[in-house]
């Protein structure tokens, strides 16, 4: 459509649905989903996760016997990807419907009871069961899915997690025989923090932008960003993430403010100049794409660097390894799925060797397996001195690999602090469309009173031993 509310309508218009109808059905639909403000609104206008709601409201909105939804949280900010289970539940709930959600994100979609969980692995399906079985088995590790944070951190301390407890859901989980077991392994923790004291390598400060120059995207940012750190940015969809990566490389030219780099000006950079330091991994992978063939489109920047193509087929190489696409290298893009382009495109920046690194949804649509694969990858360059920022609305990344994360919600930055923080602040999660993690719930069923403390002891747990 050429609005949301069309593309909402789309359904409604093929059934010849009279207007008085369409304009009530799509407004109840569009607030559901956060959307109804925007309904005038172009979807070229939209960001990623807006599209992602226009999307979800636009199936929604049909009477259908069977709802199949393909990675609805893909996109979406924490609070809006929980309403949306929500929505799903509340229409599973309400009517006869069958249900059927394809996701990785497997904490998320548990925010509300599913009736089965049939897991599959190598095109078989290896379980069928409710969430309690589930999550006491070793399935999830096994195929590589992320099990809910509070079932690993019960592990961590110790505590055989079983059926009687009731674990496949935070709100239903019995902590009376884990509690003690909890607070201790919890005291036992040492903090891990080492303060980053490099110089700053990149800086903006009060930074104001406009796209019409009517309706400010990004108010007085200011932020400053050390050599070697890696940071999440984050907050609701169509809070300015985006527009701030694009300010940073140039895209777009900011209306007030200026952005250093090693506490030089660059405003006079072109973008050329810039993506030498600079690189960008954008949210959609159909935007950066230009080449038929795998190994050429991540050999392409080295190419018009004029790098040897010996060089270059090492480079490659390697980096497809990392990124999981070895078996691919003379594979056409056109054959692979969305979540293989997304990696093709996470390649083609990092075979470039960029100081600063900037990744708009780095894991989104990629299970636990590959997702730790490419997180692992930058951490390793990290620690060579690559200062990366990433743009996500997955707060489990957040917590486990971003000491910092910096905060925009309305286009203002609304704090600047560690993750462990952010995600326990009521006021912040609340204003940047977040959500409580459940180390944070699992917290306060145990009895221990500073649940940001204990978010942030599991976070150093986790990177002993990844570090052991």
């Amino acid at each position: 459509g050429l609005t949301a509310g069309e593309d909402i309508a789309f359904a409604l218009e093929n059934d010849c649905v009279k207007h008085a109808v369409m304009h009530e059905r799509v407004q109840k639909v569009a607030e559901m989903v956060d959307m109804d403000a925007l309904l005038t609104s172009s979807p070229f206008e939209l960001s990623g996760g807006q599209k992602q709601r226009t999307s979800l409201a636009g199936v929604m909105i049909d009477d259908v016997d069977i709802l199949l939804f393909d990675e609805p949280l893909a996109n979406l900010d924490p609070a809006t990807g929980k309403k949306a289970i929500e929505i799903i539940d509340d229409i599973h709930c309400t009517s006869p419907k069958t249900v059927i959600i394809i996701e990785h994100r497997l904490e998320d979609v548990l925010h509300r009871n599913v009736t089965r969980i049939i897991v599959l692995d190598d095109g078989r399906i290896i379980a069928d069961m409710d969430a309690h079985n589930l999550v006491c088995s070793d399935l999830l590790r096994k195929t590589g899915i992320r099990e809910p944070l509070y079932i690993t951190a019960l592990k961590y301390a110790g505590v055989s997690v079983n059926c009687d407890m009731q674990p496949g859901y935070i709100d239903t989980l019995k902590t009376d025989s884990a509690g003690a077991a909890v607070r201790t392994w919890y005291k036992g923790i040492r903090p891990d923090h080492h303060p980053n004291t490099n110089p700053s390598i990149i800086k903006m400060e009060h930074v104001t932008f406009s796209y019409d120059g009517l309706r400010p995207v990004l108010q007085d940012i200011c932020f400053d960003i050390r050599e070697g750190e890696m940071v999440s940015l984050v907050g609701k969809n169509g809070a300015g993430k985006s527009t701030l990566s694009k300010l940073l490389c140039g895209f777009e030219k900011e209306d007030q403010g200026v952005i250093r780099y090693r506490s030089e000006d660059i405003c006079d950079k072109t973008i050329k100049e810039r993506a030498e330091i600079i690189g960008l991994v954008m949210q959609n992978p159909n935007q950066m794409i230009s080449k038929a063939m795998i190994y050429d489109e991540v050999a392409l920047g080295l190419r018009l660097r004029n790098i040897p193509e010996e060089e270059i087929k090492l480079r490659v190489e390697k980096v497809l390894k990392i990124c999981g696409l070895s078996p691919f290298i003379e594979w056409p893009i056109s054959a692979l799925s969305y979540g293989q382009k997304k990696r093709v495109t996470i390649a083609s920046i990092l075979v470039l060797d960029p100081r600063i690194l900037i990744l708009d949804e780095p894991t989104a649509g990629q299970d636990y397996r590959h997702y730790t694969d490419i997180m692992e990858f930058l951490v390793e360059i990290n620690k060579l001195g690559v200062t990366i920022m990433l743009i996500t609305h997955d707060m489990h990344l957040m917590l486990e690999y971003t000491p910092r994360a910096i905060v925009l919600a309305g286009g203002k930055l609304i704090a600047d602090t560690a993750a462990s923080v952010v995600l326990t602040d009521e006021k912040v999660i609340e204003e940047a469309n977040l959500k409580e993690t459940s180390l944070f719930n699992l917290a306060q069923r145990t009895g221990i009173e500073d649940g940001t403390a204990f978010v942030q002891g599991f976070i150093d747990y986790e990177r002993k031993l990844k570090n052991r």
